[in-house]
């Protein structure tokens, strides 16, 4: 997004309080496509991108910005995700270059990121920023001309980018009379009607309904496959999970988890499901190093140290009787972002 369009949507302050928002979940179909490019185990290029080394920043004496250090991989579709007021739209503003970090750099291809290569981000901020009285087709011909293309050229890109999205014909339309998905999805169409060598996107999906999630979904995942680097945040934590090849959870201002999905859950804690319908309290007490985590009516999940073997969970729990399921929980990242902001909590200094 062109830097005077940025100007009027944002606001130098920290985030609002975290507000937990209902998750969509994308089409089968678009997740079937992203995971044949993305397959399980698969190395995506390391080579240039996004990297942001150390970055801190503080708003007077609030530190919202601490020591955070990441990268965007070229291909890579980012999930950034934390409560409101972790750092996450700052940080956002830092790599576009509207806010100015206190300490710490902005690498674009393994080189301080200069003016130049930002003017060539697609952003798009949570706070719109999109001239209300303005036709959707004028507006995005408009940004694509600042941008340096002609104006055929950029005639043409809004054409495309407005059909793309399903609104050929509200191109006449002021935006102000668009309903808000579709103001949405022009927002992020002016985010990519000049090609942008990354985009940026703050809270893309808010609000939207699942047709929308999955259109937009899909572009990001077009984008990725062109090379672009994508980072994104959201709340909807079961999309992130299912768009992204990797995520970071911010908490204030530090990162407390990077990796993808996979590796985020590998490195959780080892917990069972046990369904044993004569289990009573205490059956775990002979085995060593297992913890009850819960118990909702027969089923029973157990948490075992890395040395405790599951197959003595599964042995004591046959003594009880019958045993109907056993088998390991699988953490969403909605189980695993609950899991980090209890250890950061923990490990934070009171």
């Amino acid at each position: 997004m062109v830097i005077d369009v940025v100007e009027r949507a944002l606001k130098v302050t920290p985030e609002r309080t975290f507000d937990d928002s209902s998750v969509i979940a994308s089409s089968l179909d678009e997740i079937r496509a992203h995971r044949s490019r993305h397959p399980a185990g698969q190395t995506l290029t390391t080579d240039g991108g996004l990297r942001l080394e150390g970055i801190t920043k503080h708003y007077g004496s609030l530190l919202a910005v601490d020591g955070l250090s990441f990268d965007v991989h070229p291909g890579e579709v980012f999930g950034f995700v934390g409560s409101n007021g972790a750092g996450k739209t700052t940080t956002m503003r830092i790599v576009l270059g509207v806010l100015i970090s206190d300490r710490g750099n902005v690498l674009w291809d393994g080189a301080p990121i200069e003016f130049k290569t930002r003017r060539r981000i697609g952003y798009m901020p949570e706070e719109r920023g999109l001239y209300p009285k303005m036709r959707a087709g004028e507006q995005l011909t408009y940004l694509a001309q600042l941008h340096g293309a002609a104006p055929d050229a950029a005639a043409a890109a809004s054409a495309h980018w407005l059909d793309r999205f399903g609104l050929k014909d509200r191109a006449k339309d002021e935006i102000q009379r668009l309903s808000h998905g579709n103001q949405q999805r022009v927002q992020l169409a002016a985010a990519l009607v000049f090609d942008p060598v990354m985009l940026v996107l703050d809270e893309p999906f808010a609000g939207l309904d699942p047709e929308a999630v999955d259109s937009m979904s899909k572009v990001l995942h077009e984008r990725a496959a062109a090379g672009v680097p994508v980072i994104f945040s959201s709340h909807q934590l079961e999309l992130v999970e299912r768009i992204s090849d990797r995520v970071g959870i911010i908490q204030r201002g530090h990162l407390v988890a990077c990796g993808t999905v996979d590796e985020l859950r590998s490195g959780g804690p080892n917990r069972f499901w046990v369904d044993a319908p004569s289990a009573r309290a205490g059956w775990t007490g002979s085995l060593s190093g297992a913890q009850v985590v819960r118990n909702d009516g027969t089923r029973w999940l157990i948490e075992l140290e890395s040395a405790s073997s599951d197959q003595a969970v599964l042995q004591a729990a046959l003594a009880t009787g019958p045993v109907r399921e056993f088998r390991r929980d699988v953490p969403s990242l909605l189980d695993i972002f609950r899991e980090a902001m209890t250890e950061d909590r923990v490990a934070a200094p009171s």
